[in-house]
């Protein structure tokens, strides 16, 4: 996938997102009826995120005989760093360490999220294996 700079979503649009994300491509009738019901959204509420979201470069569509289906062009793990660099900045001065201290002291993370986080910063950011 394209790595997009600087990708910010609202909330439904991440969860647009997430069903091609899940899926790789979807028509917008797929994405719909996943949606529709737990959101209420109807047929062209969904076709018109698409659009918008196609003509910001985040997804691509193409035809299918009548239908159009759409992937995601950006994933995942780039909008959340996106979004997160864009939190960090604007409340908390691009400093990481204060992000971490609000969390903390909301007790937002717990002290073996704490070991996690350590550990992982010990191995330079990678997951465990």
């Amino acid at each position: 996938m394209a790595r997009t700079k600087d990708v910010s979503l609202s909330e439904l649009q991440i969860a647009l997102m997430r069903v091609l994300w899940r899926r790789g491509e979807a028509s917008t009738a797929d994405v719909a009826a996943e949606l529709g019901d737990a959101r209420g959204l109807k047929h062209t509420t969904v076709a018109t995120l698409l659009t918008r979201l196609e003509k910001r470069g985040v997804v691509e569509q193409r035809r299918d005989g009548r239908q159009l289906l759409y992937r995601a062009l950006v994933d995942e793990a780039d909008v959340r760093r996106s979004m997160v660099d864009d939190l960090l900045g604007a409340l908390f001065g691009g400093d990481a360490r204060q992000l971490v201290a609000h969390l903390v002291q909301e007790s937002e993370i717990a002290p073996g999220d704490l070991a996690k986080a350590r550990r992982r910063l010990a191995r330079g950011g990678r997951d465990e294996d």
